[in-house]
């Protein structure tokens, strides 16, 4: 199964996202990537292969600052290639998409994207979310980058979970939900975590908000605020999950 996690708080985001996607490999995938934006500017390194294959890239080409999104995935659209690892970029390379799920209409989407110039290098479905992202984005939509994503997913059809971030706004991830692929927010005193496996974060928070689904959040360094996809404001209360991590380590 694919996998996600993120963080946006006061520390590094390269070690920590590296040590969540490691308590992630019980679950099996053939290709990781991971961006951060640091300075206003996006990074991003992917490879096949397992963390390991990623910890030797970004010992050679770090990724600095403290917000970032990883990923692993099993391939399903696309071979295990480094172009058709997560996280995917826009063609301006200034936002970054992961994604686990299937877009059923994404070879609809591609094409249209394409006669409107936008240059795709992956055979993924997934990558489409982020051309459909920037072409909003372009728009000028009122709202930012939530109500970017909010427009561009109202022309997807299929399941997802799905977070973003970007340049243009590099104080927060947006997080969306819609079918099966789980994902949850941790909220601890360093920041926040998102991650699709509570066990993936388990060892920094306890404290959790469950998206449901057709829900979407912004997650800020003050907190996080979660609608439904049409906009309608959702109180959703923090749970305190109360497993030992060597437990949920061994029952999975």
């Amino acid at each position: 199964m694919c996998g996600i996690v993120g963080y946006l708080g006061q520390q590094q985001a390269q070690g920590i996202l590296l040590d969540c996607l490691g308590r992630l490999e019980y679950r099996g995938y053939d290709s990781a990537g991971m961006a951060t934006i640091d300075a206003g500017k996006l990074g991003r390194q992917r490879c096949a292969g397992k963390s390991a294959a990623l910890q030797s890239l970004l010992d050679r080409h770090p990724l600095a600052g403290g917000i970032g999104i990883a990923h692993t995935r099993w391939a399903t659209h696309g071979r295990p290639t480094d172009n058709n690892s997560h996280p995917h970029t826009d063609c301006t390379g200034a936002l970054a998409i992961v994604h686990n799920g299937i877009i059923e209409n994404y070879s609809e989407l591609k094409e249209l994207m394409e006669d409107d110039g936008h240059r795709f290098v992956s055979q993924t479905d997934s990558e489409v979310i982020a051309h459909l992202i920037e072409s909003k984005l372009a728009a000028n939509v009122e709202g930012g980058l939530k109500a970017a994503v909010m427009e561009a997913l109202s022309a997807v059809q299929g399941t997802y979970a799905l977070a973003v971030i970007s340049q243009q706004q590099a104080d927060k991830i947006v997080v969306a939900r819609s079918g099966g692929p789980p994902l949850v927010i941790g909220h601890a005193e360093d920041g926040l975590y998102i991650s699709s496996d509570i066990t993936a974060i388990l060892h920094y928070t306890r404290d959790i908000q469950i998206l449901e689904d057709n829900e979407i959040a912004e997650i800020r360094r003050d907190g996080a605020s979660i609608t439904l996809l049409d906009g309608t404001p959702v109180d959703r209360a923090k749970i305190q999950i109360a497993w030992k991590q060597n437990a949920a380590d061994r029952n999975g």
